[in-house]
């Protein structure tokens, strides 16, 4: 569905991206795993079009390389970045009617889905997004993306600063994505979930893909997770 070759990416003079290469299938769940700085939120940026690049990267057999990251979304590839991005001042059920992808066409998750998914967001659907809480943000952006009705849902750092049984939600929420027919590339530094619920696992060192495999590989190979992994 997604596949990336030769990608490289440069912020000004500064050349992060070495050529990175993978795949990501139908239905799939990949985790890209690597330290802060590794360039994995770098590479989320070069496939939706926010950063500089060479390369080519294709989503369903087209070419998406030099489009524009609202042309991109509008193919069915969602984004969710680290910082969250939520519009502060608009409730919480406002901010997931801007994700809608249009309010003409059905998608595959209504608003119903989403506060199945989290009632916590349906208690608080007429709070301004700005007082909720980092989790309940994360919540948010999450659903919000999901509104646009992507194919493939690129996450960065979907666990970042959360509460562990919040954590926990989350893998849930992903495994539900993964039920629904929707890819998943994740981007995540924490191995516990990202090996839990991912089909397949990559790892980045210096802006180059170290390591592609199974979870169940990659935790019997002691030394990828001790160069590249642990701190």
């Amino acid at each position: 569905m997604l596949a990336v070759n030769n990608l490289h990416a440069f912020y000004g003079k500064s050349h992060v991206l070495h050529g990175v290469h993978f795949e990501v299938g139908q239905g799939e769940i990949v985790a890209l795993l690597g330290r802060n700085g590794s360039g994995r939120s770098t590479t989320a940026k070069a496939i939706m079009g926010m950063v500089e690049c060479t390369g080519d990267v294709t989503f369903k057999g087209r070419p998406i390389g030099g489009h524009k990251p609202y042309e991109i979304a509008h193919l069915g590839l969602g984004y969710v970045p680290e910082n969250r991005d939520i519009f502060p001042k608009l409730t919480v059920h406002q901010n997931l009617m801007l994700g809608q992808k249009s309010a003409k066409q059905k998608g595959r998750w209504s608003f119903e889905d989403m506060y199945d998914m989290f009632p916590r967001l349906k208690e608080r659907q007429h709070t301004e997004a700005g007082v909720l809480s980092g989790g309940e943000q994360q919540m948010l952006t999450l659903c919000r993306t999901l509104m646009g009705d992507p194919e493939l849902i690129i996450i960065d750092e979907p666990t970042e600063g959360l509460a562990p049984k919040i954590v926990e939600l989350v893998g849930e929420y992903l495994k539900t994505l993964k039920a629904r027919g929707v890819s998943v590339l994740l981007i995540e530094q924490k191995l516990t979930i990202a090996m839990a619920i991912s089909d397949r696992a990559l790892v980045m060192g210096h802006g180059s893909i170290v390591f592609q495999g199974t979870p169940a590989t990659l935790r019997g190979d002691a030394y990828i997770r001790k160069e590249w992994l642990e701190v």
